[in-house]
């Protein structure tokens, strides 16, 4: 299996590019999979009911709803853990703070170590195409499999958590 990028070459409007062609690289998605489509490879793997799993699927989703709004990271079986947080922007006196410095609300899921280690040694194949769509070069992947951690600060001094800290 490989992950299967394309790198478009794209004119650029706005930024400090804007006026000029880049490569622009986005995921191939071939198709987005149903939830019926999703429970039936599980029934069929695990020999469970296709109602059964179904229903303990429903289930789990209700808790982490349930469980995420009340402020807890929830474990996702096999999968990893999930939160709620937000954006904010920083402010340097405690009386500017309130609600109006959040700039959106977000899902913070943290995948497993399996699933890091999976997408960390999962090949990428990068489809390169000109401004016209035809293919112009093919590229394999050899980079050391870095998997960004959603815990780390991210590059506007921001933590990856929820945000700028307050």
């Amino acid at each position: 299996m490989s992950i299967k990028l394309k790198a478009k070459e794209q004119k650029q409007y706005v930024g400090k590019y804007a006026g000029t062609y880049r490569y622009v690289m986005t995921t191939e998605l071939y198709n987005k999979l149903t939830e019926r489509k999703v429970l039936a490879e599980a029934a069929m793997r695990s020999g469970i009911s296709q109602g059964t799993i179904n229903a303990a699927w429903a289930a789990i989703g209700e808790v982490v709803k349930t469980w995420a709004t009340e402020g807890h990271s929830v474990a996702v079986p096999g999968l990893g853990t999930m939160r709620f947080g937000v954006r904010a922007t920083s402010v340097a006196d405690v009386a500017d703070v309130s609600s109006s410095l959040i700039t959106s609300r977000r899902v913070i899921f943290t995948p497993s170590t399996d699933i890091k280690d999976e997408l960390a040694n999962t090949s990428i194949n990068i489809t390169c195409y000109d401004r016209d769509g035809n293919i112009i070069k093919q590229v394999a992947s050899d980079d050391d499999g870095k998997v960004e951690d959603p815990e780390e600060p991210d590059d506007n001094g921001g933590s990856g958590t929820g945000g700028n800290p307050l």
